[in-house]
């Protein structure tokens, strides 16, 4: 999402009373003045830059980073953020405010899921094969694995499976086993749990719920 700017603000970067082209002012000096965000002065401000933050943000926004943009302390910014979900939860429309993989980010609630998968089946998606779905499955209930390991369970062999997942960024190496020939050990991302809506690993479902939410619409 791009942000705007103003021939006013190229404007500000003028030197009053310059009498030459050489006095212009340079951007480039003050970009850190241009990005200090202003003192926030009620709790409801904090709210309202809160969940404008959040809304804009690509993937979950931690707290952490929060902390560092407006430069407050993460005991001021993580109440806040838990009172902000709450309060924006209350309301009981379609959207919803959740903590996912280490982060808070905006998500349709479950029970409009059906009507989300209606709409999503008239676009394009890059699915993952039967072959990518069934390992990532495997990997995601028995991690770390190991490609051997996989292969005992799925019958099959996996390598392309693999690489897949590894392209889609939904597992990562977790070094490799102490065993014979050292084989390297999977397991799901952060970017896995970003993209099926899971706080932590501790919020997988089952297998069966598990494969028709991969599958998609």
């Amino acid at each position: 999402m791009k942000t705007e700017s103003t021939q006013g603000d190229q404007d500000s970067g003028l030197a009053e009373g310059a009498s030459s082209s050489e006095e212009m002012f340079d951007p480039a000096t003050s970009e850190d003045d241009d990005i200090i965000p202003h003192t926030i002065r009620t709790d409801q401000e904090r709210l309202s830059i809160l969940e404008a933050l959040i809304f804009v943000a690509d993937e979950p926004l931690s707290v952490k980073t929060v902390a560092e943009v407006l430069k407050e302390d993460r005991d001021i910014i993580e109440p806040a953020i838990e009172e902000l979900a709450k309060e924006f939860n209350q309301r009981n429309r379609g959207l919803q405010l959740r903590e996912v993989g280490g982060g808070w980010q905006f998500a349709t609630r479950p029970e409009y899921h059906e009507h989300v998968r209606a709409f999503l089946k008239s676009r394009p998606s890059a699915k993952l094969s039967l072959a990518s779905l069934e390992t990532l499955a495997v990997i995601a209930y028995k991690q770390p694995v190991t490609v051997p390991e996989i292969l005992e369970i799925r019958g099959v062999q996996s390598p392309s499976a693999i690489k897949t997942l590894l392209d889609k960024k939904l597992i990562v190496a977790k070094g490799r086993k102490d065993t014979v020939g050292r084989p390297m050990m999977y397991g799901t991302s952060k970017e896995f749990l970003i993209q099926f809506g899971l706080k932590d690993l501790s919020e997988l479902p089952s297998m069966e719920d598990f494969e028709d939410l991969a599958a998609g619409p």
